[in-house]
C-alpha cells in the first residue's frame, strides 16, 4: 500500500485519502443556509496561500473543502428556549490538507445543537495543494507513508508534527477565545466551552488540551486522533474514541488515555472492534455507531448537558 503512496494519484483516491486522515476583531457575522458564519481574523491578518479556496466532493457524497487561507466559525444554535448553555467548537479531519466538512463538522453540529448545545464548526487554514486537487501536496504523501509505517511497527510513540498543524492549532486557539470572548451575548457558560476534533482535527484538540491555558478548552473529544505531549495535570478533561480496526492510528486512543491518566487528568476511553478511521454518525452496523450517543452520556455525567445555572 506505501508504493501507491509513490505515485500520481487520480482525483478520487486523492480526496479519499485526505477524507480518510480526518478527518484581530471579528468582522460582522454573514448568514448562510447552515448558519452564521464569523471569520477568525480581520481581512490579511494572516497571510495568504496565493490559491483560491475550493471545493470538491467524493463519492460518498462528502465534501471536502482545500486551500483554506481564511478561517472561519460557522454557528449552529439550538432553537429558541433550548439552549443548556455548553458550546462546542468542532474540528473537522482532513490531514491539514483539506477538510471534511460536511460528516465531520456540520452533520455533527446540528445534532449538537437540537440536544441544546451551541456548536461551532471551525474551518482551520490548511496547507496549499494544487488547484485542480486531482494529487495530493507531496509533502503530504511523505506524512502518509510515515504512518502507514508507523501502525505496522509503532515507532515512533507520535506521529510527527504535520505541515500545516502549527497554523491549525493557532486558528482553534484563536476560535477559543472568540467563543469566550462572546460567551454571555451568545448564552453561553464561558467555563463550557470544549474542543471535538475528528483525526487531524483530534490533533489539533490535543494541542489545544495540553496548551495555553487562556485557550484551553474545558473539555475535549478526541476521535481517532493521536497523541501530543507533555501532557499537564489539569489536562482538558477527554473523551477519546478509535477503533481497532483503524489502518492509520490503531493503538494512539490508548496512547492518548494512558498519557492522560499517568498525568492524573480526567480521561474516558472506547476502543471499538470495528470502525476504521473515519467513522461518523454514518451507520456501519458496529459498536462505533454508538460513539456520539456515547460522548452526550459523558457530558451528561460531567453536568455539561443541564441547563447552566444564572
Amino acid at each position: 500500500m506505501v508504493e501507491t503512496f509513490k505515485k500520481p494519484l487520480g482525483k478520487a483516491a486523492g480526496l479519499m485519502m485526505a477524507a480518510a486522515l480526518l478527518g484581530a476583531t471579528t468582522a460582522m457575522a454573514q448568514t448562510t443556509t447552515g448558519g452564521e458564519i464569523i471569520p477568525l481574523y480581520a481581512k490579511g491578518a494572516v497571510a495568504s496561500l496565493g490559491v483560491p479556496e475550493s471545493r470538491d466532493t467524493l463519492e460518498t457524497g462528502e465534501t471536502m473543502i482545500f486551500n483554506v487561507s481564511e478561517p472561519t466559525l460557522e454557528v449552529f444554535r439550538p432553537e429558541a428556549g433550548s439552549t443548556n448553555g455548553t458550546a462546542v467548537i468542532i474540528a473537522p479531519g482532513g490531514g491539514f490538507v483539506g477538510l471534511a466538512y460536511e460528516a465531520g463538522g456540520t452533520a455533527i453540529a446540528r445534532q449538537l445543537a437540537q440536544r441544546g448545545v451551541t456548536a461551532f464548526v471551525l474551518k482551520y487554514r490548511t496547507i496549499k495543494s494544487p488547484e485542480d486537487a486531482m494529487h495530493m501536496p507531496e509533502i503530504h504523501m511523505k506524512e502518509m507513508e510515515g504512518i502507514m509505517a508507523r501502525a505496522r511497527n509503532g515507532v515512533p510513540e507520535q506521529v510527527p508534527p504535520f505541515a500545516g498543524e502549527e497554523h491549525a492549532v493557532e486558528d482553534g486557539a484563536r476560535a477559543m477565545l472568540i467563543v469566550r470572548q462572546h460567551a454571555a451575548g451568545w448564552g453561553i457558560d464561558a467555563k463550557r466551552i470544549g474542543f471535538l476534533g475528528f483525526s487531524s482535527g483530534a490533533f489539533l484538540a490535543a494541542n489545544l488540551a495540553i496548551g495555553d491555558k487562556v485557550s484551553r478548552p474545558d473539555f475535549v473529544g478526541l476521535i481517532y486522533g493521536g497523541l501530543r505531549t507533555p501532557v499537564p495535570p489539569d489536562a482538558s478533561p477527554a473523551f477519546i474514541a478509535g477503533a481497532a480496526d483503524d489502518e492509520f492510528t490503531p493503538n494512539d486512543p490508548v496512547q492518548l488515555y494512558t498519557a492522560w491518566r499517568k498525568a492524573g487528568a480526567a480521561a474516558e476511553l472506547h476502543i471499538y472492534e470495528r470502525g476504521g478511521h473515519g467513522f461518523d454518525l454514518k451507520p456501519k452496523g458496529a459498536t462505533s455507531d454508538h460513539w456520539f450517543d456515547e460522548l452526550i452520556w459523558w457530558m451528561h455525567s460531567r453536568g455539561l448537558m443541564a441547563r447552566a445555572k444564572r
